[in-house]
């Protein structure tokens, strides 16, 4: 008996401490931590920086929300093809990092109030004759897989005109193929490739015609209005005593944040 008490005390401390380690964090819990969910590649919303430190606009946006909320920020850097099943899976509490919200999205995840605007655009060389959408007609053309930059070029009446569509795991190597010639244009968020023409300069430039104009918000895992609730509050504050202003002047050189 003293042994199968010893193996039930054994499985139950186990059982323990599985369920203690189990979820993202979390937000609902005595943790005060929220996991946000980023893509560490996308310029200048979130990405590393030359000491490989996570920086950028959605980051320093999260970091203050979640100081207002009374919470730490912590950011994990996710397969963004899954970011909806890393938020439901209760691995990550938001999705943060230039999520465009769309009706799609809307049955996925409860969003935020729109904080910053968008469109997607299309990048080419700058020594490129493609000057307008119709020059795209017989043309190889990259994006970034499961972004929304792949629903506008859907709705495009250019989608079927194209060569090709390439679906790259983030909009770095989409540039970087156009750059070598494997690709003719990428369809990109405006505010990344402006990002990356500021640094390098006379590489890239952009059709005056736009795919689709586009709002940013933060995702939240579909029940948790509560949390939901809690981060407009922080967000709504924060453009009321200045911070998303500061915030947005040290990324954009303005400010881009909507009230």
């Amino acid at each position: 008996m003293k042994k199968i008490g010893a193996l039930w005390l054994a499985c139950g401390i186990i059982l323990s401490l599985i369920t203690g380690c189990s979820g993202a964090n979390s937000a609902n819990g005595d943790d005060k931590t929220l996991v946000i969910g980023i893509d560490d590649k996308f310029a200048p919303m979130g990405f590393r920086d030359e000491k490989n430190e996570i920086v950028g606009f959605d980051i320093d946006y999260a970091r203050a929300a979640a100081e207002k909320m009374g919470y730490k920020a912590t950011f994990q850097p996710i397969d963004w093809n899954a970011k909806e099943s890393e938020l439901n899976s209760g691995r990550i509490d938001l999705i943060w990092n230039g999520y465009t919200i769309t009706d799609e999205r809307k049955q996925k995840v409860l969003f935020t109030k729109p904080y910053l605007k968008n469109a997607q655009v299309v990048a080419v060389l700058a020594k490129s004759d493609i000057s307008r959408l119709d020059d795209l007609t017989g043309k190889k053309v990259g994006l970034q897989a499961q972004s929304s930059a792949a629903d506008a070029l859907n709705a495009s009446a250019i989608k079927d005109k194209l060569n090709s569509v390439t679906e790259f795991k983030d909009n770095v190597l989409a540039l970087s193929d156009l750059k070598i010639g494997r690709v003719d244009a990428v369809v990109i968020d405006e505010v990344v490739a402006r990002y990356y023409m500021s640094k390098e300069k006379d590489t890239f430039k952009l059709l005056d015609e736009s795919l689709a104009p586009e709002e940013y918000g933060v995702g939240v895992k579909k029940g948790n209005e509560q949390l939901l609730e809690q981060l407009q509050k922080a967000l709504d504050a924060m453009n009321q005593d200045g911070t998303a202003a500061k915030i947005s002047e040290k990324w954009f050189g303005e400010d881009k944040v909507l009230k």
